[in-house]
């Protein structure tokens, strides 16, 4: 198969495309359910409040890992059976957590919940990387997916759990579960006729750094969300009004993702993640010095935290796309940012003292010098690819 063959875009239609992003909606949903399901989880004694972080990036560990393996094990031609059993089978895993109790067996059961919502992405990952826009594509997903989990979070806490009990939220998250049962027959049947041809790879030296750099940016972005509420009550919120900085983080995620969409076919990559290394590294370094009792000032912070989160992640995928066009580095992005999501809120746990929290940001900070380091790195390789005499192996 030539390279123009390789490289051209499977031409899914409308119907197609809006299924599988509502399969990746459906896969991702939990992780924006975490700190009201799992809050509710220990509320009731199902878990310890020290098992909460391990049961929540459990499944997110899951999730990254499954994307992998999902393409080792999977078939591409049976993309509609792999939807309906994984479907069927991650409801039932929802509404077993309802019976499991303690750290050991909901880690456990989420866990696989994570492996199961994985075989979902995956379909979502394969039809985002061979439509013909995959990163204006990619930031569109990002934008829907968190709707949705802001949507769902909200009708949860505020109305269905205070009416009928914390079971009803899992029971929630089984019945949607279900909904890409409705979508069977407009999941795509082919993925292109190159698509057997792309397998995920690092590629190389270059490949490797790409994928580092979403990792990294999630490590830091992981880490500020996951200790969002004792930042805010350290800088002198109260307990309720933390939340409120919950809410300000989604919002601006939706402007963020919606802005990336777009500015995402005209921005060049490695410049944009730059500035993104910039702004981390500032929100890091505010947060950890400003005084007790600055409220604006830390909510401002919050706000560009969620615009950049969500800004960012669809250039991870053009990133990706410039250093191998035929989209294998791509395909693992998913993976990269997951598994730091749930990496760097783990290594930010082993700088906390108690209640005290006043390291996290520079934790945060931290992971985005890593950022800067793997953009530098790619962009050290390129500047010595293109010296390489031609005959010379390419790394």
């Amino acid at each position: 198969m030539n390279d123009a063959a390789i490289n051209a875009p499977a031409a899914f239609s409308r119907s197609e495309i809006a299924s599988a992003l509502l399969l990746g909606c459906v896969a991702l949903m939990m992780l924006g359910l975490q700190p009201v399901l799992l809050g509710e989880l220990v509320n009731r004694q199902r878990i310890s409040l020290e098992g909460v972080g391990i049961v929540a990036m459990g499944e997110i560990f899951a999730l990254g890992l499954g994307v992998i393996v999902a393409e080792k094990v999977l078939p591409l031609g049976r993309l509609r059976e792999t939807t309906a059993c994984a479907s069927v089978l991650l409801a039932g895993v929802n509404l077993l957590t309802l019976v499991a109790k303690g750290d050991l067996a909901c880690t456990a059961v989420r866990l696989l919940a994570g492996l199961l919502a994985a075989a979902l992405f995956w379909i979502t990952t394969m039809v985002i990387v061979r439509a013909a826009k995959p990163d204006r594509l990619a930031g569109i997903f990002l934008t829907l997916q968190t709707a949705v989990q802001a949507v769902v979070a909200f009708c949860l806490a505020r109305w269905l759990m205070p009416a009928l009990g914390w079971q009803s939220g899992f029971v929630a998250v089984a019945g949607l579960s279900l909904l890409p049962l409705t979508v069977l027959n407009r999941i795509p049947l082919r993925l292109g006729q190159h698509a057997e041809a792309v397998k995920p790879s690092v590629v190389s030296m270059r490949g490797l750094f790409a994928l580092l750099v979403p990792f990294a940016q999630m490590c830091a972005v992981g880490t500020l969300w996951a200790y969002l509420d004792p930042l805010g009550q350290a800088a002198g919120f109260t307990a309720s009004n933390a939340q409120v900085l919950v809410s300000l983080v989604l919002l601006m995620q939706l402007v963020g993702g919606s802005v990336a969409s777009v500015a995402v076919r005209w921005w060049r990559a490695p410049v944009t993640l730059t500035v993104g290394v910039v702004l981390f590294l500032a929100i890091g370094l505010a947060m950890h010095s400003l005084p007790i009792g600055r409220l604006a000032a830390f909510a401002a912070l919050c706000g560009l935290f969620g615009f950049g989160w969500l800004f960012l992640m669809p250039f991870h995928v053009r990133l990706a796309f410039d250093v191998d066009p035929q989209g294998r580095v791509a395909l693992l992005v998913p993976a990269a940012q997951l598994l730091g999501s749930a990496f760097g809120p783990l290594t930010a746990s082993f700088s906390v003292s108690g209640d005290q929290v006043t390291h996290i940001p520079l934790v945060a900070s931290g992971f985005a010098l890593l950022v800067g380091a793997s953009l530098l790195a790619l962009r050290y390789r390129a500047s010595e690819s293109v010296l390489r005499p031609s005959g010379a192996s390419q790394d």
